[in-house]
């Protein structure tokens, strides 16, 4: 680039705001027929690529601790009350989530009312006063239910778990299994005459269902198990509030699944 010409046509290049090479070789446009000119592409050598990383796999319900599904169950076993189910939650060490609580969160309403509410975990307000459905979803929930004549103090309310998820994820299904058998003698104990499970992950894991909320509710459900010596309870599905905070939209199906349990309470 010696020469001053050359030199000078580079100046207006850049003054005329060029300042990347397209093509290594010039092409005339205005020639239709004018072949492309093969681009010089630099030689590159690549490292081998890695392998993406495999998310973990959510453990299955066989992969949870079989010592921990034991204890559990034979502490559920045991219970005659639920205050010493309660008292077996509360000594419980055998789920990973009572490391990472603040408290552990048992139930709250009146047991002999007859109406029994499972939503799915504890959030960050609930694990903070240890009552299930204390935050902004629990107001919610609270005026829907009052909405139908049933307040707070009409209705008995828990979780599938005991112990806030970090985070507030999803449970997994080890979670879900090692609190099964609590779960199931605390309905035993409650004896309802109407169960709402609140949420999918209610849904899904005490009717044994893969479907999510929206194809379970509005359909009529009999849930027993082994401690309940073969009695059903009517079960009924619907979103949880935290959902219809979300969906606003949906409010007027989770009105239309309040309607039909009104019904059925006056039954």
């Amino acid at each position: 680039m010696g020469n001053d010409a050359e030199k000078a046509l580079l100046q207006w290049y850049l003054d005329a705001g060029v300042d990347e090479v397209i093509e290594a070789m010039p092409v005339d446009r205005l020639k239709v027929d004018a072949a492309p000119a093969e681009p010089i592409l630099p030689t590159i050598t690549r490292s081998p690529a890695k392998a993406a990383p495999v998310p973990p796999r959510a453990p299955a319900l066989s992969d949870a601790p079989p010592a921990a599904i034991a204890e559990a169950r034979a502490l559920a076993d045991q219970a005659r009350t639920l205050e010493q189910l309660r008292a077996a939650v509360m000594g419980f060490d055998g789920c990973a989530l009572k490391k990472t609580a603040t408290n552990t969160v048992f139930a709250d309403g009146d047991p002999t009312c007859g109406l029994m509410l499972v939503g799915e975990a504890p959030g960050a307000d609930e694990d903070k006063h240890g009552i299930p459905f204390c935050g902004v979803s629990g107001k919610l929930l609270d005026q829907m239910f009052a909405a139908i004549g049933y307040p707070r103090g009409r209705f008995y309310v828990t979780n599938t778990l005991f112990w806030r998820p970090p985070g507030n994820r999803p449970p997994t299904p080890e979670e879900l299994a090692i609190c099964q058998p609590f779960l199931e003698k605390h309905i035993a104990l409650v004896k309802p005459k109407r169960l709402v499970l609140i949420g999918g992950t209610a849904g899904k894991s005490l009717l044994n269902s893969k479907e999510g909320t929206t194809k379970l509710r509005g359909r009529d459900f009999s849930y027993t198990n082994k401690y309940l010596d073969g009695k059903e309870i009517l079960v009924r599905v619907t979103f949880h509030p935290s959902y219809l905070l979300r969906q606003p939209a949906q409010k007027k199906q989770a009105w239309e699944d309040l309607q039909v349990l009104k019904h059925l309470l006056a039954e």
